[in-house]
């Protein structure tokens, strides 16, 4: 059983902390990713940097520029997350240039080897994805479709059929990056999306506080915090990198306790 699946049918809820690789070094990838599964995490996404990302606020496009300037390579992201040894299933998030440069089936076969266990390609559109779909589910690995506050109902429930491993809810319109609020709206599109399928509802996008965890949590299988958790690591470098994990691993426990997780 792919771990993503064996994770939903465990736990009640899941906490999903995202990071960017190789920011500031692809050592403090493989020690944050474990202090975050130690934390309370129970998948945790990774993402891959891309100069051009379609969807990230400043915060996360930072990260992803930093780790470029420094000369990340694909093939050194794979090396260093196969050396991670977090006892929870990753995940990618991916724009599908790197996919399609790499060749999709090759990607795939290197991103299992490596330890992900699923990815999120947000720049891939629906009509677009029985190709990766399809090498996807002859591996077992998870392609994780999107839905967003202005998808069109009929559309949406496609997408549910298409989407495997779990569904990423969008929260909000735009890009990501920290909210004071989440809109009341999002509740209403999670209940009509729970008759729609069976899979797991995450939502991310905004969420950074734990009265937006406390909203979600009773119509949401997981939650997903990226800016947040982002804006606090990029202090390595600056402070000790003790502290700075310390300090997010405590921000991520006070998520997961509000989560019920």
């Amino acid at each position: 059983m792919n771990p993503i699946d064996a994770l939903f049918q465990a736990r009640r809820k899941v906490f999903i902390p995202f990071v960017t690789a190789g920011d500031p070094d692809l050592a403090t990838t493989e020690r944050v990713v474990p202090a975050l599964a130690a934390a309370g995490a129970g998948l945790v996404e990774i993402g891959f940097p891309f100069s051009d990302p379609i969807a990230d606020g400043p915060v996360v496009q930072s990260s992803y520029t930093r780790a470029l300037t420094n000369g990340l390579k694909l093939d050194d992201l794979f090396a260093a997350v196969g050396r991670v040894r977090a006892a929870v299933p990753l995940v990618g998030m991916v724009s599908y240039s790197l996919v399609y440069r790499r060749g999709p089936g090759q990607f795939l076969d290197r991103a299992k080897a490596a330890g992900f266990s699923g990815a999120i390609v947000p720049d891939l559109p629906m009509e677009e994805s029985d190709d990766l779909a399809r090498l996807a589910a002859d591996r077992d690995f998870k392609l994780i479709l999107l839905v967003t506050p202005t998808t069109p109902r009929d559309r949406a429930a496609r997408i549910a059929r298409l989407s495997t491993g779990f569904i990423y809810c969008v929260s909000v319109t735009g890009i990501t990056g920290e909210r004071d609020r989440l809109p009341d709206q999002l509740l209403d599109q999670l209940r009509w999306l729970r008759g729609e399928t069976d899979l797991p509802l995450c939502v991310g996008f905004g969420v950074s506080k734990p009265e937006h965890v406390v909203m979600l949590r009773d119509v949401a299988d997981g939650v997903i915090v990226g800016s947040a958790l982002v804006r606090r690591l990029e202090q390595i470098g600056t402070r000790p990198a003790d502290a700075v994990v310390a300090e997010v691993q405590d921000y991520v426990r006070g998520l997961v306790k509000a989560l019920g997780a």
